[in-house]
């Protein structure tokens, strides 16, 4: 019913309006009594077999939602009722600030894709931790970033000040270094202020009674020797983790006509790409640290490939666009062998 009758509706209007009138939709039917019992019949699986301990965390099934879709933590709710295992918010900002002008979002159809420049637009990290604070449950993952107009030599500022705000409410973190739609933002994934960084923040969770995972959310442009500088600074930070991968750069193979758009680009195209990454950190480091797989799951085979190459859990965002809520029941059916 979505790809067949929901979709080519959606897919007539400007992607951005469209996320906010889905948003709208979703919080207002799921106020009516007995919805949300029905949404979530229809799509979770609840089956002790699917559940997964991660960096001392227990998740009810390994498929999340990745940062971006549900940036305020306005929804998440909502969300869980479509059989997500957890999911993750943000990237929050210390000071609301509205994003890059738009139009900022595009879809590239004949790619099964989206072009993404959003630029870290949300409400700020506090009016976050008030819808936070309602919480009954729901593993959520604070995704956390800086503000446009600080500058890179004070970023380590901003994302301590996301840190202290979100501690008490999410139950882990992601340092978003990678986004290529803040300027200069992916400086900060060089090797030496990216270990500065994460130290700042481990040292700062090593103060408290129970410390949370924190993960680094990588580029799927990065070398090869990046990619090792990057197992080197696990291993330094003891960070719990890395999210591979973020939205790339890259353009190659693409046929839609708006393929040059500047911005980050999701979907099938990143699908071998990020499983490079996760498979070359899993082999480089020995396993020696969990891998979140994400880019381009648009079928239960990809998310099985995510975690054959060394994901421990993986993620959805524009595979869940494209393919609807239906993808993340039919990966936990496929890990069921169903």
């Amino acid at each position: 019913m979505y790809k067949l009758i929901i979709r080519p509706v959606l897919f007539w209007f400007d992607p951005e309006k469209v996320h906010h009138f889905v948003f709208s939709s979703l919080r207002i039917i799921s106020k009516i009594p007995g919805v949300s019992t029905l949404i979530r019949s229809n799509f979770e699986i609840s089956d002790p077999r699917l559940e997964r301990e991660v960096f001392g965390l227990k998740f009810k099934n390994p498929v999340g939602l990745a940062a971006g879709f549900d940036k305020d933590a306005r929804l998440y709710k909502e969300l869980d009722n479509l059989g997500f295992g957890f999911i993750e918010i943000g990237t929050l900002t210390p000071k609301a600030q509205p994003g890059n002008p738009k139009k900022r979002l595009f879809r590239l159809k004949e790619d099964n894709a989206i072009i993404n420049r959003m630029g870290f637009n949300n409400g700020g990290v506090e009016e976050a931790v008030l819808r936070l604070k309602e919480n009954k449950g729901i593993l959520i993952g604070g995704n956390i970033g800086k503000n446009k107009v600080t500058p890179n030599e004070e970023a380590v500022t901003d994302y301590v000040i996301c840190y202290d705000a979100l501690y008490p409410y999410v139950d882990y973190f992601v340092v978003n270094v990678s986004s290529p739609n803040t300027p200069n933002l992916r400086e900060l994934q060089d090797k030496e202020p990216l270990t500065a960084l994460l130290k700042t923040l481990q040292q700062r969770n090593e103060m408290q009674i129970k410390p949370k995972p924190i993960l680094l959310k990588i580029a799927p442009d990065l070398t090869n020797d990046q990619l090792l500088d990057i197992i080197d600074i696990v291993k330094q930070t003891q960070i719990a983790g890395v999210i591979a991968t973020n939205t790339t750069i890259a353009r190659g193979g693409l046929h839609s006509l708006n393929q040059k758009e500047m911005g980050g680009l999701s979907g099938k195209p990143l699908k071998s790409r990020s499983t490079e990454v996760i498979r070359f950190l899993s082999e480089q480091s020995g396993k020696a640290f969990p891998i979140i797989g994400v880019g381009g799951i648009h079928s239960a085979e990809d998310a099985l490939e995510k975690l054959d190459a060394g994901a421990s859990l993986v993620q959805l965002y524009t595979g869940f666009i494209y393919e609807g809520p239906k993808l993340i029941k039919n990966i936990n059916q496929a890990l069921l062998g169903q």
